[in-house]
């Protein structure tokens, strides 16, 4: 017995998750970026983890072929960050704060964290591409972070 979208959807919005913007850099020299809340770890030795990407985003193409990427975790204040990076249309990069990366990945300004990542393998997710990097480089500060869930934005009270 197969569950519609609708329904996992539904169930799936119960899991609230961070809210990332996934950036990359083609050979052309165009940055690339998108929301996404589908990030997790997978291993500390190697410290690798995973992003998902539909393969109808505009950043996939890109993701898959390129060598480096870097996850830039928002943190509760960079709402409208999230939702500018998740809009179809549009440079998303304009008149914000972002520097480069070791690798010359775009890197959000004030994130609350970010990982510079080495891109070591892609699998087949249905309708999406599961993005595996290896961190090369970490760094982070301290705030609160941004959540999404139930289809919105949330914060913590702590």
């Amino acid at each position: 017995m197969t569950i519609d979208s609708d329904a996992f959807r539904s169930a799936m919005g119960r899991f609230a998750s961070g809210v990332t913007v996934v950036t990359t850099c083609a050979p052309d020299k165009t940055d690339y970026g998108m929301t996404a809340s589908a990030f997790c770890s997978v291993s500390l030795d190697p410290p690798l983890i995973l992003v998902c990407v539909e393969k109808v985003a505009t950043l996939h193409d890109a993701i898959v072929s390129c060598s480096h990427f870097a996850v830039n975790v928002l943190a509760h204040n960079q709402e409208q960050l999230a939702r500018r990076f998740a809009e179809v249309e549009g440079n998303r990069f304009e008149g914000i704060g972002f520097s480069r990366g070791v690798q010359s990945m775009p890197i959000i300004d004030d994130a609350l964290a970010v990982l510079e990542c080495k891109r070591v393998k892609t699998y087949d997710g249905g309708d999406h591409t599961i993005v595996v990097g290896e961190v090369e480089i970490a760094a982070w500060r301290d705030d609160k972070p941004l959540l999404y869930y139930r289809g919105g934005y949330a914060g913590i009270e702590r």
